[in-house]
């Protein structure tokens, strides 16, 4: 099975974790569902993932309890707390979650830590298909420097594959569509895992059902572009991004580094969009419970750098609570056809606070993204050849609908402050 068909173009989806940590619960994933089934499916979203945590009981927040016990079945996995999904009692995990979200016509997503559970090791505990236990197959010494309930797995040590198999096997049991695998593309303590990315990989390929296989955190190091294009399909090119200006203007330079890299199947991922209400459960990135800190010029920057680079857009906010102006950055028809078939996303220019980014459509329209990341309304007066778009004859700036002001192949407008102007041309 090709793992590139799970995703042949970048997924879209709504992720927990923004809103409500690790303290989700099954009403909230439910609730957030049927939104996404009404208002966001008719243009192409469809992941709804549970964020990290779901085998904790006690979780409350963003901030982790440090060596909990967790909930785990006798072969050393871990399983849903009961307590915040009703329908998971019986041991039967995610399934009937899953279920229902398939029934909305959407598909189901689950986070995971990288390795086998501390008190699997702790008690030496079986793993399905192997006589290898728990402890004999941990990499005590492989440790995650923000989260206290895992060791790596030694991919060396016999039991290993089978220990990741035993675990898709029961995700393909549930009906999971998109696994993201965390404390995997970088580390603070270590390397990328490559030696757990490939034991992953062949796990989904082994269990039958197609997965999307996405990797966090980041920063992935692009060095290392082909084996994250080998074996996952989405990977994060930054640690975890919020709601504030220097990360998103930090995120020009990371797209530039990794232009030319997104292709069908594989898609370096700028994170979560921390749009809407976020922060309900939450006190990462500086905040608690609170509206987007994002301006909206801001927003807008966000989505249109994602788009044109063709990054997975993973909605981060409680879906309903949006307005109006935040449901309108999901369901631009246009934005999303660039995002989804377009190609050849480069950096075009990068001039002081002018950045300019350009893709191209196989059916001959050309886009351009024009951002001003300095703090004042900027003046632009762009040679169109300048930005390799030369004899174009008439565009559109796909945000407001209105038509660019075109004089002899110069593009003329003002850009606002943290602001873009994003144009499709015939």
């Amino acid at each position: 099975m090709n793992h590139k068909l799970a995703a042949p173009t970048p997924p879209l989806g709504w992720n927990s974790w923004d809103c409500y940590g690790a303290a989700v619960t099954e009403a909230e994933i439910c609730g957030n569902a049927e939104y996404m089934a009404e208002h966001l499916k008719d243009f192409g979203w469809s992941y709804i993932t549970v964020d990290i945590q779901w085998y904790e009981p006690g979780a409350v927040s963003s901030l982790y309890r440090p060596f909990v016990p967790l909930i785990m079945d006798e072969y050393s996995r871990l399983m849903p707390a009961e307590n915040r999904f009703p329908s998971t009692a019986g041991g039967q995990g995610f399934k009937p979650l899953a279920d229902y979200v398939h029934s909305l016509g959407l598909k189901f997503g689950i986070h995971i830590m990288r390795g086998i559970p501390r008190q699997a090791a702790h008690a030496a505990t079986p793993v399905l298909g192997t006589s290898a236990t728990a402890r004999e197959i941990a990499h005590t010494n492989s440790i995650c420097p923000w989260n206290t309930d895992m060791y790596g797995v030694d991919a060396s040590k016999e039991g290993a594959q089978e220990y990741y198999n035993s675990l898709f096997e029961l995700y393909a049991q549930w009906g999971v569509d998109l696994v993201k695998v965390d404390d995997i593309a970088a580390s603070r303590l270590y390397d990328t895992h490559q030696p757990e990315i490939a034991l992953i990989s062949q796990a989904i390929e082994n269990c039958g059902r197609p997965m999307v296989l996405s990797l966090s955190p980041g920063p992935a190091p692009v060095e290392y572009a082909q084996h994250f294009i080998e074996h996952a399909n989405m990977w994060r090119i930054t640690d975890d991004f919020w709601d504030r200006w220097e990360l998103l203007l930090d995120m020009f330079s990371r797209c530039r580094s990794w232009q030319g890299v997104p292709q069908a199947g594989s898609w370096p991922d700028c994170d979560m969009l921390p749009l809407g209400h976020i922060g309900v459960r939450s006190v990462d990135g500086g905040g608690d419970d609170r509206w987007t800190r994002f301006t909206r010029d801001e927003q807008l920057t966000m989505m249109s750098l994602w788009s044109i680079f063709r990054s997975p857009l993973i909605f981060g906010g409680e879906l309903r609570d949006n307005d109006d102006w935040t449901l309108s950055l999901l369901t631009n028809r246009e934005v999303l056809r660039m995002q989804r078939e377009s190609h050849g996303a480069r950096e075009a220019l990068c001039r002081d606070e002018l950045i300019v980014w350009t893709a191209a459509h196989d059916d001959g329209t050309r886009y351009a993204a024009v951002f001003n990341t300095s703090n004042s309304p900027l003046p632009v007066d762009l040679s169109l050849e300048e930005i390799s778009l030369g004899g174009v004859a008439a565009g559109t700036e796909l945000w407001s609908q209105t038509s660019a002001e075109l004089t002899g192949g110069v593009l003329q407008t003002t850009v606002p402050p943290h602001g873009v102007r994003l144009y499709s041309f015939s």
